[in-house]
């Protein structure tokens, strides 16, 4: 089974890496589509249930330095025990989309959740200048947000993932050594970088 984890920094294109790779690849991609089985298997709207999601796991961070989630159900405050459950539920729905068949995962540790599937783990990024000016290129019409805002969005967001993969796992989330291949998406149009990506997939699956 051939399955691609994508990390990547907010603002450098990860996501839209991830479903053009898929694309690229005819397979399929899993984002938002988690959080949206996650919300219609217990009974959750699609936006608290994104408000559940990776960005909220900031809270639980503190109280669970060294637990992980193992043992970690007693004595806790009602909103973190939700967040815990829904961490769960999240995991579950990781590996039974991922077991499907070959897959892109885009996102919410998968790299680490899916490990024993021995999937190919890339870790997209960029730089602060290049993420700033991709950010508001896309940003919609009824949004209005300073660039200063959007730096500060940016770096509360990586900080936010970094935390959630610590309650996982003890590599570190953008650490090169805890991926497999680092793609640097700086001033570049991702779409260009498609091919040469997904022949290395290719390459690297032995196909």
């Amino acid at each position: 089974m051939n399955i691609v984890t994508i990390s990547r920094e907010f603002g450098s294109g990860g996501r839209e890496l991830g479903k053009r790779l898929a694309d690229e690849l005819g397979v399929s991609c899993y984002d938002d589509e988690i959080i949206e089985m996650v919300a219609e298997r217990h009974g959750l709207s699609k936006d608290y249930a994104a408000h559940m999601s990776e960005k909220n796991f900031r809270v639980l961070y503190p109280s669970t330095i060294g637990c992980r989630f193992a043992g970690f159900t007693h004595q806790m405050h009602p909103t973190t025990h939700q967040s815990v459950q829904f961490a769960v539920a999240q995991q579950q729905v990781i590996k039974e989309l991922a077991g499907q068949g070959n897959c892109v995962v885009v996102g919410r540790c998968a790299d680490v959740i899916l490990r024993e599937l021995t999937p190919l783990n890339l870790f997209v990024y960029a730089t602060q200048e290049s993420k700033l000016a991709r950010c508001m290129s896309r940003m919609k019409e009824d949004e209005h947000y300073s660039p200063r805002e959007i730096v500060l969005m940016m770096k509360r967001i990586d900080k936010e993932r970094t935390a959630y993969r610590e309650l996982l796992s003890d590599d570190d989330w953008g650490n090169k050594e805890s991926y497999h291949l680092c793609i640097n998406t700086s001033n570049k149009e991702i779409k260009k970088l498609i091919p040469g990506l997904a022949a290395y997939v290719k390459c690297w699956f032995g196909e």
